[in-house]
This record gives C-alpha cells, structure tokens and sequence, in this order.
C-alpha cells in the first residue's frame, strides 16, 4: 500500500492544487474549469478507495456541471447500485479535494473504513460535452493508475447513462447490459411494447431542445431504436448555438419561456433537456400564444396516476404502497392534486438528489421528481414480483393481465439509478398515448398556482438555517416571522428561503393565487432575506 501511496503523492505534483475551497455537494464539485485539474486527479484516488471499499465493486465518476455555463466545469462519483455517492463519503471527497498532503487522507479513508488493499479496484469513467472533459479525463486516469486500479472510459455519455452502466455491472447484468447499445436496447424495446399493448396509432411529433448538450447526440441515437414509432425534431443540438446559453431545462424553468433556437407554433409538444440530460421538461403555447409549463410536478402526478391505476386494475395491495416524494419548491396545487384527487400520500425531504431518492426507497413504489424536472421512479422487488404473479395467474386476454403487462413494461422503461430525460421523456410519451392526452389535456389535469423564484447574494450563505425540510427558517432571528407576516398578506400564498449548497446566496421561492402576488411576494421576501441574513450588493 505505501508504494501506491507515494506514486499518488508523486504524480499529485503534475496536478498542483489552487488557493480555493473546494466543498462536494449534491451536485459532487462544481466551478469554473481552469480550476478543477487538481479535483479531479484526486477524485480518481477516492474512486479507487471507494471501489475497495466497496469489495470491487465498480464506482463511477461523471464528469460533468449539467446546466451550467460551457466554462465550467465538474465531478461526481457513482456509488455500485448506480445511486448518488454515499453521504458520509462526501466528507472524504471534500477534505482529498483540499489538502496539502494527499497522502495522509487516504491513509486516513483507508485505516477508518478498514479497507483491504489487496482487493481489486475498478472505475467507470465517462464525460459530457465540455471541451474540458478530454482532459479531466485523464488527470482523472493518473489518480485511478496511480493506485494501481483499472477503469473504462465510456467517452462522452449523458450522465444517467453513465449512472445505469455501473449498476448494469456491479448486478452481472441483471439490470441490464453495461453498454451504450444496450442501454438503447433495454429503453426502447421496453418503450415498443407498451406502444403495442397500448392499441392507439399515430406517430407523436416532438420538438426537442437539446440544451446544445449531450442529450442532443443521444437522443438521436436512441431514435434509431425506435422504428418510427416517435417523431423528434432536435433543436439546439450544438452544432451553432453554446451549452446551456439561453436554452435548456433550467433556463425555461427559471424564465417561464422557450429557449433561444427554437420555431415553436401553438399546440406543438416541445421538451426541453439540460446539459447532461438528467432533468426534463415540457411545454406549449396555447392559442393564445400563453407559455405553459409542465415541470416536474406535472410529471411526477401523472406517473403516480398511472402506476395507481395499474394497481387498482390488478388489484395488488403492497405493504408500503405508492407514494410521491416532492421538495418544498412542489407547487402546492400538485401536492392537492396527488393526495385528494390521486389518493397518494406525498412525503416530503429536502432539496436535493440524494434527499429525495432515500425518501422514495420508503415506499414498495416511489415515485420523485423535483420541480426542476429530475426524478425517477422506484420499484422493490416485492412491487415486481407481485405483478409477475398477476400475469402467470390471469388469463392472457384479461384486463387484469394486460394491466399486470403494462406495469412491468414501465418497470423497463424506467431507469431506476437517477433522473434519466430520455427515459423520463419516453415514460411520459407512453402514458399519453395510452391515454389519447395532448399536452392540453395533461396541463389541465389541475392548475399551477403562480410561482416565482429569486436570489440574494450574502456575505456567508450558513447564516440561514431551515428546519421541516427546508420550508422553515431557523436563523437569523426574525426572518421567518417577517417571512409568515408577508404571506399572510397574499392569498393562496407559500413562501420559503434556502441557502445555496454552491455559492454564497439565498434561494427564495413564493407562490401566490395571482403571477402579480408571487412576484410580489418573492421580491419582498427577498428584501426581508437582505436585510436580515447580510446582503452585499444592489438591495432587490
């Protein structure tokens, strides 16, 4: 072990740290790309512990910051069932990534975890389509060889797809075959079948705004597997416009708009992408030439609905059920609409990936997205193996069997390890064919109550404290009083603030009966967040 250890301390040299904090978050580290060389050299060490660790299993790192501007850069590791890494590893990768002597954290990991050297490590690798990633690739290799571990670069993947490939491993193929094509294979046939089963016709025309990001590449790989049963028209694919610049999932969630590069006329079915295509988004104009958003929430109601009436109709009682896990930024009316209209319980958990996952996996069938339009569906074996024997015990014509077909189908379609824009697009598309819907239709399902977003920038954003996943303020002294007297001046009214888990400012969200009120109240809301939590710069 010492020798390996003083190659990484050696070759740690040729990637010399900067003056800069470095924190993993949910989002593993993220900042500009002139800064990261050092990170990632270090994260290709943490993969190799985490991997041994881990008894060999394969880690995966994914190179990537998603929706954020093409001059930025970032990382994150993928523990062995394809989920976010392990909270408690999160220090580990924040303390490797600052140090001034390498070696004393790894031995440090290894002597806490009680890691034996002698097991094999392995890394999966892959990147979006930054042109930093070719580079951070390799210092990523110099970390993992200098450990003497092995890894594969799958080269440029979307970053679920990267998150599938090490859980297709690490189960021996039981989830699936760890390779792009199949990948493709496993999504699409799944996707077929409920064409079929479904017995409607038409071929659904869909404009796609790729975020100029990878899911622009693969989505039209995918198509290719699809045998004309979907028509998608790619816009911003990277060819002119920049990543993520004024196009994209977050953009049109921030903005309420459509993105730049995109010829949309009323009525056409648009979906939006982000950077490394694990969040999506729809969306339309009206006759009226109205924006409409369908987010996250629409999303996560309609799959809960659909998956509901598969159960009913088979008549399977699991011991702990369908539910919906939502954040604080839900939209209040979907939170009415699930539980009195579906009769799904909803559970609530804080902001964040990993948050919400570990909440879904309370349930027999957990279904999360967050409004941002990343989610995922949930299913325990129990779930599955329950709608297996509905099939092997109901006549093939029945209703019941068919239902019992169609569950399982979806069960495929989904992938389980992260939100997948891809997959998540293509499980939308289903239900809405089965069930005939425009995008109209589902929009009308219930109305959004008007929401608006803001941030402030602040001195130091661990001034702000929450409480009852993230909806309460805790510090400083006062805010939330100030926050619930403002609220109670509106109608319909929800309003929370939140602290960053990347940079210094507070998010503050504020719905309202009217678009005027929420906006309003999240400038005045913003205000109180100045004034009492240190605000720097222009007051709101």
């Amino acid at each position: 072990m010492e020798s390996y250890l003083q190659k990484a301390a050696e070759v740690s040299n040729q990637h010399p740290k900067p003056i800069i904090k470095f924190a993993y978050g949910t989002a593993g580290f993220r900042t500009r790309s002139d800064s990261l060389d050092s990170v990632m050299f270090r994260m290709g060490l943490l993969a190799v512990l985490r991997s041994k660790a881990k008894s060999g299993q394969v880690i995966g790192v994914v190179v990537t910051a998603s929706h954020n501007p093409v001059h930025d850069n970032g990382v994150k590791l993928v523990d062995p069932f394809g989920e976010m890494l392990q909270p408690s590893w999160e220090r580990h990768a924040s303390e490797l990534a600052n140090a001034e002597d390498v070696v004393e954290i790894l031995r440090g990991v290894v002597t806490e975890h009680g890691i034996d050297w002698n097991v094999p490590a392995k890394v999966f690798i892959a990147r979006d389509t930054r042109p930093s990633g070719a580079q951070f690739v390799k210092a990523l290799a110099d970390g993992i060889e200098a450990l003497g571990a092995s890894y594969h670069d799958y080269g440029v993947l979307t970053t679920p797809q990267l998150h599938y490939m090490v859980r297709c491993h690490n189960t021996e193929g039981e989830y699936g075959e760890a390779t792009e094509e199949g990948y493709y294979k496993k999504i699409s046939k799944a996707f077929l079948h409920l064409r079929s089963l479904s017995g409607k016709s038409g071929v659904p025309i869909i404009k796609l705004d790729g975020a100029n990001g990878v899911g622009a590449v693969k989505i039209k790989e995918m198509t290719k597997h699809l045998c004309d049963s979907l028509s998608i028209w790619v816009c911003n694919d990277g060819s002119t416009g920049k990543l993520n610049e004024k196009c994209g999932a977050d953009f049109v969630k921030l903005y309420q708009c459509a993105p730049d590069g995109m010829v949309i006329t009323p009525g056409d079915r648009c979906v939006t992408f982000d950077g490394d295509a694990d969040r999506v988004l729809y969306f339309f104009f009206d006759k009226e030439n109205k924006f409409h958003l369908l987010d996250g929430d629409k999303i996560a109601t309609l799959i809960v609905g659909y998956l509901k009436e598969k159960l009913d109709k088979t008549g399977v009682v699991l011991e702990r059920g369908l539910g919906i896990v939502q954040t604080a930024y839900a939209n209040g009316s979907s939170t009415l609409y699930a539980e009195n209209t579906l009769g799904v319980p909803v559970a609530c958990a804080k902001t964040g990936v990993k948050h919400v996952h570990h909440k879904a996996e309370e349930f027999d069938i957990g279904v999360y997205f967050e409004a941002n339009g990343h989610g995922t569906v949930l299913f325990t074996n129990n779930a599955i193996n329950k709608m297996k024997s509905v099939m092997q015990n109901t006549d093939a014509n029945s209703e019941k069997h068919k239902a019992a077909e169609q569950f399982l189908s979806m069960v495929d379609l989904v992938n389980q390890t992260v939100g997948d824009a891809m997959s998540d697009m293509l499980v939308v598309e289903s239900i809405l064919y089965e069930k005939g819907w425009s995008l109209e239709e589902w929009s009308a399902a219930y109305t959004d109550l008007p929401n608006r977003q803001r941030k402030v920038t602040i001195k130091d954003r661990t001034v702000i404290q929450t409480t009852e996943s993230e909806r309460k303020a805790t510090t400083p002294e006062g805010l939330q009083d100030e926050i619930d007297r403002l609220v109670s001046e509106y109608k319909s009214a929800r309003s929370f603030v939140r602290p960053s888990g990347t940079e210094d400012v507070v998010r503050v969200y504020a719905e309202a009966a009217t678009r005027e009120a929420a906006d309003s109240l999240a400038l005045a809301v913003s205000q109180k967040v100045y004034d009492f939590a240190g605000g720097i710069g222009e007051r709101p």
